[in-house]
C-alpha cells in the first residue's frame, strides 16, 4: 500500500523517464488537464525534455499565451514548443495534416510519457488527437487527460496524480494569469478548477489531484 492509505501508489522511476510529449488539440488545454502535473514532474526532475505539441492558435495571441504559460507550466525543463495552425473544430476535416504533424513528432523523439487528451472527450478535436496518438506513439504510456465543459462528459478515470495545495494553486493562478483571451468564459474560474482538483483529491485520498485515462497499459512484474 502507497503513503495514502488504501490507494497503492506507483511511481515512475526517474532513470526511465527522460523524455514527455504533451499534446493538445488547443491552446489551454495542457495547463487545463495536466498543468499540475506537468508542474510536479518538472520540478522533480530538472533538464527534463518535453516536447509539447499544440494543433490551433499558431500565429495568434493564442500562441503567445500558451508559450509563456508552457514555459512556466514546465520549470527548469528542455521545453519545445510546437504550435500550429488549424482550425479551431475542425480537425476530422483536417486529419492528413494532424496526422502528419503527430508522426513528424514521433519521429525525432522516444518519451518516457505522454499527456494527451482522452479518447472519450466529447469534442471533436480532442477526441480526434486521442485517436491519433496510439497510431504513432504505440508503445508508450498515454495519460489522457480530461478537461471539464458543458458537454458534461467527464468519466471515472483511473490514473491520479496527487498534487500538493502549492501545486494546485499555482496551477490555477497560472491559467488565470496567462490565458487572459479565455477569462470571459463562465467555465473559467478558480473555482472550477480547484472544484475538480479537490473531488480527484478525495478519490485518491489526497487534498488536490488531477487524473487520467488509460486505453492500454503494460506492466513488468520482474522489475
Amino acid at each position: 500500500m502507497g503513503p495514502l492509505g488504501t490507494v497503492p501508489v506507483i511511481g515512475l522511476r526517474a532513470g526511465r523517464l527522460d523524455g514527455v510529449v504533451a499534446l493538445a488539440a488547443h491552446c489551454d488545454d495542457l495547463a487545463i488537464g495536466a498543468g499540475g502535473s506537468l508542474l510536479t514532474v518538472c520540478a522533480a526532475r530538472p533538464g527534463l525534455r518535453v516536447d509539447a505539441l499544440v494543433l490551433s492558435g499558431g500565429g495568434t495571441e493564442r500562441e503567445d499565451e500558451e508559450r509563456a504559460a508552457l514555459a512556466d507550466f514546465c520549470p527548469g525543463a528542455d521545453l519545445r514548443v510546437t504550435v500550429l495552425k488549424l482550425p479551431d473544430g475542425y480537425l476530422p476535416a483536417r486529419w492528413e495534416e494532424a496526422k502528419a504533424a503527430v508522426e513528424e513528432l514521433r519521429a525525432r523523439t522516444d518519451p518516457g510519457l505522454i499527456f494527451a487528451p482522452w479518447r472519450g472527450d466529447a469534442h471533436q478535436d480532442h477526441r480526434g488527437l486521442a485517436k491519433l496518438v496510439p497510431t504513432a506513439f504505440r508503445d508508450h504510456l498515454t495519460l489522457g487527460y480530461e478537461i471539464v465543459k458543458w458537454d458534461g462528459d467527464l468519466a471515472a478515470p483511473a490514473v491520479f496524480q496527487p498534487l500538493t495545495e502549492e501545486v494546485a494553486e499555482l496551477k490555477v493562478d497560472l491559467l488565470q494569469r496567462h490565458y487572459a483571451s479565455q477569462r470571459h468564459r463562465p467555465w473559467y474560474d478558480r473555482e472550477a478548477f480547484l472544484g475538480l482538483a479537490r473531488i480527484r483529491g478525495i478519490e485518491c485520498h489526497a487534498r488536490y489531484a488531477e487524473a487520467f485515462h488509460v486505453a492500454k497499459l503494460t506492466v513488468d512484474l520482474e522489475n
